[in-house]
């Protein structure tokens, strides 16, 4: 067994890249708007509810076709999973220039608003009333509650 190198790369091979980090939390997400439970997600992919919440921590990497997959059973496009995406973490300064205005927006403060559940049974909540026009007037009442930007 050889010392020295090999341990800092078995331990680098075992952190999360930012992408499936990324990636895990879009899905975790869409399946949490969706009310829909780790294990159920799992079943409609022939997946345990253990293997979804690797992938949701981005400790398993998702491939492509378990992607497409996902992106089938959660009705979201593929690009879905990569949206707002900062730039540092793509690499591509294609991509980092079309996503600036996120990161901007996003330096040196952390918001979890989305992350957070009450926002997201919030979300699920609003979208289950099925009247529009009662939809929007729950919309108009919270936006008139709120203090002005």
């Amino acid at each position: 067994m050889a010392i020295g190198g090999s341990g800092e790369r078995a331990e680098k091979e075992h952190r999360p890249s930012p992408i499936d980090v990324h990636v895990g939390s879009r899905i975790r997400l869409r399946r949490t708007l969706l009310g829909m439970s780790q294990e159920r997600l799992g079943e409609a992919l022939g997946l345990t509810f253990q293997q979804i919440q690797k992938y949701e921590r981005g400790v398993n990497r998702v491939g492509a076709s378990r992607l497409f997959d996902l992106s089938r059973v959660l009705d979201v496009p593929i690009s879905f999973f990569f949206d707002d995406m900062p730039g540092t973490v793509g690499g591509s300064q294609g991509f980092a220039r079309r996503v600036a205005g996120f990161a901007e927006a996003q330096d040196g403060f952390q918001d979890d608003t989305l992350q957070r559940r009450e926002t997201l049974e919030l979300v699920r909540a609003y979208y289950r009333i099925s009247d529009p026009a009662v939809r929007k007037r729950v919309f108009d009442l919270i936006k008139a509650m709120t203090p002005p930007e």
